[in-house]
């Protein structure tokens, strides 16, 4: 991957972790925003990955229709 789509690519997850609220909800709180990502990841090397998974995917599609239902109103 070169400069430049690593950048879009790191843009890209922070606008994810805005999206999630997690910015707002943590005070900005770096060490805070990184620890739930370390706990998803925690998560994701456990035994129910593929349930984990799955579970979050259904939750980020909703989260992506309800942001793109906002847009239009």
């Amino acid at each position: 991957m070169n400069r430049r789509e690593r950048t879009r690519h790191l843009i890209e997850l922070g606008g994810l972790v805005m999206k999630a609220g997690l910015v707002e909800l943590t005070d900005d709180d770096r060490a805070v925003i990184l620890g739930v990502l370390v706990e998803a990841a925690a998560k994701l090397r456990g035994p129910d990955r593929d349930t984990v998974l799955a579970l979050w995917q259904r939750r980020g599609k909703r989260a992506f229709v309800e942001d793109d239902s906002k847009l239009a109103e």
